[in-house]
């Protein structure tokens, strides 16, 4: 529906209906831009408006120095940025481990940590009894048996003589011939001489 700017909608038109809210604006009187005051009231508030405004710009000067102030002790002390999160975090980090919910949600993980400990324990020594209950069964035993026959048959004969004497009768397919023992080398020992 078009609307009259200025003019009341429902005296054009009676069969207008008023969209939600607008009854309301409606109603309203307009006021004038200005309202009734005379000269000098109209001066005095001018004088204050711009008392006001000077105000508002000595204080947004002295707020801007104050700030600059605060940053050059701040720089002089050392104290960074990175120093003032790091001393934020901390105290924050100190507030949430000192509340009652920490306190409570800590234990409850406490309590719930060792209950698992516990069963993990359990579980634990349940599977090595059950390995200990398999290997003593009649078929594991001949298994085990099988295994370590095996393992002998495989295995070369181990030599009484040290490793280089196993060296020398290996290389030489016949044992009659002797191989001439060469003499051990004696390490090196290096002194390091401490400067003062």
């Amino acid at each position: 529906m078009e609307k009259l700017h200025g003019f009341n909608n429902r005296a054009v038109r009676p069969d207008y209906t008023p969209e939600l809210g607008e009854d309301a604006v409606m109603s309203v009187t307009v006021s004038p831009a200005i309202p009734t005051l005379t000269e000098e009231e109209q001066e005095d508030l001018r004088g204050e408006l711009l008392r006001v405004e000077d105000e508002i710009l000595t204080l947004s000067q002295v707020l801007a120095t104050k700030e600059n102030q605060l940053a050059d002790i701040k720089r002089k002390l050392g104290i960074t940025p990175l120093n003032e999160l790091k001393q934020n975090l901390s105290k924050s980090w100190h507030e949430v481990t000192t509340s009652t919910v920490y306190k409570k949600t800590s234990e409850g993980l406490s309590v719930a940590g060792q209950k698992a400990t516990a069963a993990f324990n359990n579980m634990g020594s349940a599977i090595s009894r059950k390995f200990e209950d398999v290997r003593n069964t009649p078929s594991f035993k001949s298994f085990e048996e099988k295994v370590e026959t095996l393992k002998v048959k495989m295995s070369p004969t181990v030599s009484q003589g040290d490793f280089g004497d196993v060296l020398t009768s290996t290389a030489t397919s016949d044992p009659s011939v002797v191989v001439e023992k060469q003499p051990e080398a004696t390490p090196i020992v290096i002194q390091e001489e401490h400067l003062q």
